[in-house]
């Protein structure tokens, strides 16, 4: 298995303590969590002439979603820090619009409606662009590439996808395009609000398979010992971009042109580096 997963990377601390985002029903917590780009920054892409302080829901701020539960792109590492790659993705942004960048946390399921309901600026969770969400959101640039796969325990007959059937148990995160991929080849699915935890119950002897990510599904067996194998080949590839409401055109034009500045600066390789030994923004 090729390793994937940098070992050692410093990853960036937050500032506030992060409460996890509560996902009952009709109940949908999220909170706001400070740090990454300090007020030397902000103030020094300030003189760059531009201003975005008209376009981000609060002055001086550029606050981004996403839910903490997909390592390596976010979690909660053992300081109780919210990082990963996506986060340090958004703060990278904030930096260059001359913000100061926030992620919130949210569950999954809630992220989009959190999105309309004005609770923060875009989200950046690794969210693939689909016809689907087209409806509800619009999409930056591609930010990074990647695509579903099957996994399973090392013992399993499963070789992948086409032997899914209807006497298969496969286990997905709620709300992902995974979840209805999969609804393809069987109905008996079990849901959970995280791929990882899908993927550690898988190891635990529960459910026949997992669909997810696959750099997800790679990292978080080499990172947690898991006895779980890669399945077949990629079913297929995903682009992941940045969300943001119907409507905000300059918002959506600001950020493309700041991930086309961190591509050119070597920022982003920078933070490619630090998870990756591949370069996960190349087609």
């Amino acid at each position: 298995m090729k390793k994937i997963l940098k070992r050692g990377f410093l990853p960036m601390t937050m500032a506030a303590a992060v409460v996890l985002a509560g996902c009952g029903e009709g109940q949908e917590e999220g909170t706001g969590d400070e740090g990454g780009a300090d007020d030397s920054d902000a103030e020094e892409t300030e003189d760059s002439g531009e201003n975005y302080d008209d376009l981000t829901l609060e002055d001086g701020k550029f606050v981004f979603a996403l839910s903490g539960e997909y390592r390596p792109f976010s979690y909660i590492d053992e300081n109780g820090d919210l990082v990963g790659f996506d986060v340090d993705i958004g703060m990278a942004i904030a930096e260059e619009l001359g913000l100061e960048g926030e992620p919130y946390q949210i569950s999954w399921n809630s992220i989009i409606l959190g999105l309309q309901d004005n609770r923060y600026d875009a989200i950046i969770g690794s969210m693939g662009i689909t016809e689907e969400r087209k409806e509800n959101v619009d999409f930056s640039d591609p930010y990074y590439y990647s695509g579903a796969q099957v996994y399973t325990r090392s013992d399993s007959d499963i070789q992948g996808l086409d032997d899914i059937d209807e006497n298969t148990e496969v286990a997905v995160a709620e709300g992902t395009t995974y979840h209805t991929m999969i609804q393809d080849y069987t109905t008996d699915i079990v849901t959970y609000d995280s791929d990882v935890v899908a993927l550690q119950t898988l190891a635990q002897g529960r459910h026949d398979a997992v669909v997810t990510d696959r750099l997800v599904g790679l990292i978080n067996i080499e990172d947690q010992g898991l006895d779980l194998e890669l399945r077949g080949d990629l079913i297929d590839e995903e682009q992941m971009a940045i969300a943001i409401r119907h409507d905000e055109d300059e918002l959506l034009d600001a950020i493309n042109e700041a991930l086309e500045a961190i591509h050119e600066s070597g920022k982003y390789e920078e933070i490619n580096q630090r998870y990756f030994d591949e370069n996960i923004g190349e087609n």
